[in-house]
């Protein structure tokens, strides 16, 4: 290779070293600490993504802030990093706005079955299409999808509402119940019973459809009342069945099952080994009975809130469960009588009103001006207040001074700044603090409306949507689940948190229908 002319040479020099001295600084000169504490506790999976971000003010104001906050957990710092910083596929400003957003989303949630049928899957095929919640959850999922259907009705999609309660009545003609998702390893269980209220969503005046569905709705109640006669000639509980003190009936959950769930196998026989002493078919039973709670899990479940080894599922009877079961004791006797059959009315008014006369005995606490879940262990209720106490307000069971009561408990001490708190327990569980919940928060809402607590209502649903569009805006996201104190994506759990989300989705459109002048 030829030297260069000298001339040439020294000039290639002096701009090197001008090159030198005039380079900008990069992300770890510029931000020093900060920067060192973001990449060290791994705020981003990725390290990459906070060297591409970009300041949305002088580096200078934002070390100054970063000095005079000094966030102290990785949350705070995250939640710091996002308020000062447009972070590259995470809190760029999205396309579009949030109702619009979530419509947008529904096609992609929107499965069929002709790819999912294939010989000796795990998938259950279903006839008409359906909406899956997003990420791992590849699957119809039965509570779910009634909060999802809301935001369907709200958009304007009533052909997927028909096209899932046709499936869900497929399911319980083929199967006697509703699995917990379309999965063959979701059949041993069901999930809270939702099936009546999402017939409540139906425009279909076609007398012969009503009545298949109606003959669904009297097979489910079947199943969850398999235990009856079980429980009251042994005064045990039986199935799904418990008798109370006094000999009434009212239901818990369970699984037919007793052995480590096929989703969660590892996770199952890790848990029951922590408990030598205890058989572990029952921890097995208890750890797939809060799976049918959709609570999974909780503080509500567990002797020891920290610790999941302790939970004791089947020993509760469920403020939200038997709530459900009265809505669909009282759909059926309805149904009933709209087709002129007297003796099916008479005997579901009646099972209603035994229903309701149990849950006022051992669930309502007039001291505590709650529901609560009631413990056959300790023979009382339980001390976890939970949001499930707003189910009697919305299925219509309370009474004006039940709701009354239970308004200013949540008022006092469910509502957080990003929307309505799980439980008051702070455990780890995904289903207790500081995590909130879309379907939650529409059963407060709508539950509180019902009895005229609207001031309540929409300061739960303002609240809520400022948390999912705060994340939204973020992220670009619709998430599972949300940190309501502090206003950021929710944690906990034994998985990672998920995003799409059918639930959060449905809720949202629902909120933003009912009230149309929240600003997201």
């Amino acid at each position: 290779m030829p030297s260069l002319p000298r001339r040439v040479f020294a000039a290639a020099l002096l701009c090197a070293a001008l090159c030198a001295n005039t380079a900008p600084p990069t992300p770890a000169d510029r931000y020093g600490a900060l920067f060192t504490a973001v990449q060290e506790q791994r705020i981003f999976e990725d390290g990459k993504t906070f060297v591409d971000a970009v300041p949305k003010a002088p580096p200078e104001e934002i070390i100054r802030s970063y000095a005079a906050q000094t966030p102290k957990t990785p949350a705070e710092l995250k939640a710091f990093v996002l308020s000062h910083f447009t972070v590259p596929g995470v809190n760029e400003t999205p396309a579009l706005p949030l109702r619009q957003h979530v419509q947008a989303l529904w096609p992609h949630l929107v499965r069929r079955d002709a790819a999912e049928s294939a010989p000796y899957a795990s998938a259950i095929a279903l006839p008409g299409p359906y909406v899956v919640p997003g990420g791992r959850f590849r699957e119809m999922y039965y509570w779910d999808s009634y909060f999802t259907m809301l935001g369907l009705a709200a958009d304007g999609r009533d052909d997927l509402v028909e096209s899932m309660i046709d499936d869900f009545v497929s399911l319980i003609e083929r199967f006697g119940h509703i699995p917990n998702g379309t999965r063959t390893y979701y059949l041993s269980r069901s999930q809270p019973p939702f099936f009546a209220l999402m017939l409540d969503l139906s425009k279909q005046t076609d007398p012969a459809l009503r009545a298949r569905r109606l003959a669904a709705l009297r097979k489910e109640h079947a199943y969850w009342m398999a235990g009856e006669s079980c429980a009251r000639q042994a005064r045990k509980p039986c199935d799904r069945v418990m008798p109370m003190p006094d000999g009434s009936l009212l239901n818990r959950y369970w699984d037919d099952r007793d052995t480590p769930r096929d989703e969660s196998f590892a996770e199952d026989r890790a848990t029951a080994a922590k408990t030598p002493d205890r058989p572990a078919t029952q921890m097995y039973r208890d750890l797939r009975a809060g799976a049918e709670s959709g609570w999974d899990f909780s503080a509500r479940w567990l002797t020891d809130p920290r610790d999941l080894s302790t939970i004791r599922t089947t020993v509760i009877v469920p403020i939200d469960l038997n709530a459900l079961l009265w809505a669909m004791e009282t759909g059926i006797a309805k149904g009933c009588a709209e087709a002129a059959d007297r003796p099916c009315q008479r005997e579901f008014n009646r099972r209603a009103d035994a229903r309701k006369a149990a849950v006022d005995r051992y669930l309502w606490r007039g001291k505590e001006n709650r529901y609560a879940d009631w413990s056959r262990d300790s023979r009382k209720p339980t001390a976890v207040l939970s949001s499930a106490t707003l189910y009697p307000l919305f299925i219509g069971m309370a009474s004006p001074a039940q709701a009354k009561a239970v308004a200013a408990t949540t008022r006092d001490k469910l509502v957080a700044p990003g929307g309505l708190r799980t439980t008051a327990v702070r455990s780890g569980q995904q289903w207790d603090a500081p995590n909130g919940w879309a379907p939650l928060q529409w059963v407060a809402l709508d539950g509180l409306g019902r009895y005229g607590e609207h001031d309540l209502a929409r300061d739960i649903a303002s609240r809520w949507i400022r948390t999912v569009s705060v994340t939204y805006h973020d992220t670009g996201k619709m998430l599972e689940k949300y940190d309501v104190e502090e206003q950021l994506p929710g944690g906990g759990g034994e998985y990672p948190l998920q995003d799409g989300f059918g639930w959060t989705n449905g809720v949202t459109s629902a909120i933003l229908e009912r009230y149309p002048t929240i600003a997201p």
